[in-house]
């Protein structure tokens, strides 16, 4: 219990040994960058006219007349954007008078959209109100492989056959 094989068993367990690599300077952009970013939010009792373009988290709880290029995009009940939208991610619970481009949209029960919705992910609650067209993103078309030339099927066809 006591001997000396246990004790330097116990030593190399406890070590902690050294990152193969420490982090560098360089490194902070890169941790700086893959935190997330807050939220930016726009309360209730603000009216805003002009475009807003960033690359975060927008929450709008306010009245936005003009357009939005974010990253992700949140319209409280209280919110409401007049213009197009584009984003990532639109989470809808407020109105939008306008059309939306989003590869994900949400559409909560309280959301009100009158304007086409471009997407690859739509999702809508019971209560939600849309009027306009639903258009799914197109994806460009697989390549065509070109088709041998029939000499080359004719001397495979030969080798086969032999």
């Amino acid at each position: 219990m006591f001997s000396k094989q246990a004790k330097s068993a116990s030593k190399a367990a406890g070590r902690v040994e050294a990152p193969a690599s420490l982090p560098s300077s360089n490194s902070a952009d890169a941790t700086r960058r893959a935190t997330p970013k807050v939220a930016s939010l726009l309360s209730a009792d603000l009216t805003i006219e002009g475009a807003i373009e960033g690359e975060g988290e927008l929450q709008l709880d306010g009245i936005l007349r003009g357009d939005i290029r974010v990253a992700r995009l949140s319209v409280g009940e209280t919110g409401h954007v007049e213009g197009a939208v584009q984003a990532e991610l639109v989470e809808v619970r407020g109105r939008i008078v306008g059309s939306i481009t989003a590869k994900q949209v949400r559409l909560y029960g309280t959301a009100y959209v009158d304007g086409d919705i471009t997407h690859e992910q739509l999702s809508m609650e019971t209560g939600a109100y849309f009027q306009g067209r639903s258009l799914k993103f197109q994806r460009p078309p697989a390549p065509i492989q070109p088709t041998p030339e029939p000499e080359v099927l004719a001397i495979a066809a030969a080798s086969v056959e032999a």
